[in-house]
C-alpha cells in the first residue's frame, strides 16, 4: 500500500493493491511456514530414528511433540492476514491522500508494536527489544517499498 501510495493518490488503487498484498502475503507466509515446518519435522524424525537405533528412544513421547506443518501454515497465514487488514481498513475510509498515508503508517506501527509485544510474551523474551525489532523491521519494509516504488514510478507512468 505504501508503494502504490507513493505514485498513486487514488484510494481505489490503494485498496485494490492492499487486498492483493494481503492475499499474496498470507499465501507466501503460509507456504514458507509449511516448507520450514516440514523440514523441521523431517529433521526431528531422522533424529528419533537415530535415537531408536541406539536404543535410547522415547518415540511415543516424541511423536506427540512433532510439529504440524498444516497447522503452522494456517496460523501464519491468519496472522499475516490480520496484520494486513488493519492498515487496509484504515485506508479504506480516508479519501485525502497524505492523511491516508499518515494513518496507514500510524496504524501499521501500532499493529507492529502489538504483534511484537504478543510475540515477546508468548516466547518469553524481552518485550521492549522484541517489539522494537518488529517495529523497526516494519518501518524498513514500508520505507523501502515506498522509496523504490517512488523511484521507479517517477520515471514511468504507472497504470493501476
Amino acid at each position: 500500500m505504501m508503494g502504490v501510495s507513493s505514485v498513486k493518490e487514488d484510494v481505489k488503487a490503494v485498496i485494490f493493491v492492499g487486498f492483493a498484498g494481503l492475499v499474496a502475503g498470507a499465501c507466501s507466509m503460509a507456504i514458507g511456514e509449511f516448507v520450514s515446518v516440514c523440514t523441521q519435522r523431517d529433521v526431528e524424525i531422522a533424529q528419533m530414528k537415530r535415537e531408536k537405533r541406539k536404543g535410547s528412544s522415547k518415540s511415543d513421547e516424541n511423536d506427540e511433540k512433532l510439529p504440524n506443518p498444516v497447522q503452522a501454515a494456517l496460523a501464519s497465514a491468519l496472522a499475516f492476514a490480520i496484520g494486513a487488514v488493519v492498515p487496509l481498513l484504515a485506508a479504506a475510509f480516508i479519501r485525502q491522500h497524505k492523511v491516508r498515508m499518515a494513518v496507514v503508517v500510524a496504524v501499521a506501527s501500532v499493529a507492529l508494536v502489538v504483534f511484537g509485544v504478543v510475540g515477546a510474551l508468548l516466547g518469553r523474551t524481552p518485550v521492549v527489544k522484541s517489539s522494537a525489532r518488529v517495529l523497526v523491521g516494519g518501518w524498513m519494509a514500508m520505507g523501502t517499498t515506498f522509496g523504490l516504488t517512488k523511484l521507479i514510478g517517477s520515471n514511468h507512468e504507472v497504470q493501476i
